[in-house]
């Protein structure tokens, strides 16, 4: 088992406000909300609650991890009962500052693991990388690929470090890869000092990589985009950022999400948003026009006695959802287009109408009423 300081410390399902039984989905829903709240760009100042957002995350978003992690925490109780004062009426009981604590277990954990980190399996850096998409991308999802420069699992030896044929069995493991170490309150399998927990012993270390199990190199990833995502929006992508060490785990690969501005749209959330121009007659008399979306053209009817700025809604033509939630609306702004010239015919026809308009819309304004303002 190879647990942090951090997880005795810090308890991660409170970190992320769901309870220890929560399933993975609710995990991960309650993760995308904080993290939607406190991402720097969206909260300047807040990069430590993210950080801390994003580590809680990090644990117990993998199945694997989590399970280490309540074990650890299960464990430390069991045999401390607890991390607390304990003991009632002035009985004794086991008293340690969380300090000590997170002090006392890991050199607990580390020991023994210390002389050959180096050589142990080692958790691959974390990478990230920036993916430039189109409106439409964004909003309707897309699988494409993102290039990414990283070390990478040698080819020769496969990550472990090993020319073919050059390692033998550890003789103090006897090729488990572990030891046991009593420490009195604590019985804990460690990872073997001698061969770091590999359960071998390298003799020829693999000339491709020297020893080191990794190469650099460039590569494609496959990434997956949801529908709805967002400018700025980190994806996640497990196991593919860089290859970790002595055949120890990949981190992972975050992608960063920059969205091009369309032509004729705008985005409010799930909702997209269209101007369109309406000559005075339609939004006087009323009428019914045809405005596009990101799919098919819909019919739109304007009201008789319509004012420039007046928004329409219509419903289901906007940001689709990754998940059962239903897609967001478009929101249509109209405004009265005033054409820059018009041809003797029109002037007429508009001399016409201003001669049996009833009273400028301008009437009930008294420029010299001194009375109004503010107060």
């Amino acid at each position: 088992m190879v647990a942090q300081r951090e997880w005795f410390e810090k308890d991660y399902y409170k970190v992320l406000g769901v309870n220890k039984s929560a399933t993975d989905s609710e995990v991960t829903r309650a993760y995308r909300k904080l993290a939607k709240k406190y991402h720097p760009d969206a909260n300047p100042g807040s990069d430590e609650r993210f950080k801390e957002i994003s580590g809680a995350y990090d644990v117990l978003g993998d199945a694997a991890k989590r399970k280490e992690y309540d074990e650890v925490r299960r464990l430390s109780r069991s045999h401390l009962g607890g991390f607390g004062d304990h003991g009632a009426g002035g009985e004794a009981g086991f008293n340690f500052k969380l300090d000590d604590l997170g002090d006392l277990l890991g050199d607990l954990f580390s020991k023994g693991s210390r002389p050959s980190r180096g050589s142990g399996p080692q958790r691959g850096a974390d990478l990230e990388a920036e993916l430039h998409l189109s409106f439409e991308d964004a909003v309707n999802g897309v699988t494409t690929s993102v290039n990414v420069t990283s070390d990478a699992r040698c080819h020769i030896c496969l990550g472990s470090g090993a020319a073919p044929g050059g390692t033998h069995t550890c003789a103090r493991c006897g090729g488990t890869g572990a030891v046991d170490d009593n420490q009195g309150l604590f019985s804990l399998t460690m990872p073997c000092p001698e061969c770091g927990g590999s359960g071998v012993k390298i003799d020829r270390p693999c000339g491709a990589c020297r020893g080191t199990g990794v190469e650099r190199r460039s590569r494609q990833v496959r990434v997956r985009i949801p529908a709805g995502v967002e400018p700025g929006q980190r994806i996640r992508i497990k196991g593919r950022g860089a290859s970790g060490r002595n055949n120890g785990p990949p981190g992972d690969l975050y992608v960063r999400v920059h969205v091009a501005k369309h032509r004729h749209f705008g985005r409010k959330g799930r909702d997209l948003t269209l101007d369109v121009p309406v000559t005075f007659p339609e939004a006087a008399l009323g009428a019914e026009i045809t405005v596009p979306t990101l799919g098919k053209p819909v019919t739109l009817r304007v009201p008789q006695g319509t004012s420039s700025g007046k928004v329409f809604r219509v419903r289901g033509h906007g940001v689709p959802s990754s998940n059962s939630a239903a897609a967001g609306d478009l929101l249509v702004r109209v405004h009265i287009a005033v054409p820059n010239k018009l041809s003797s015919e029109e002037t007429t026809a508009v001399e016409a109408l201003s001669k049996v308009l009833r009273g400028s819309p301008r009437r009930y304004l008294d420029w010299n009423d001194k009375t109004g303002g503010d107060q």
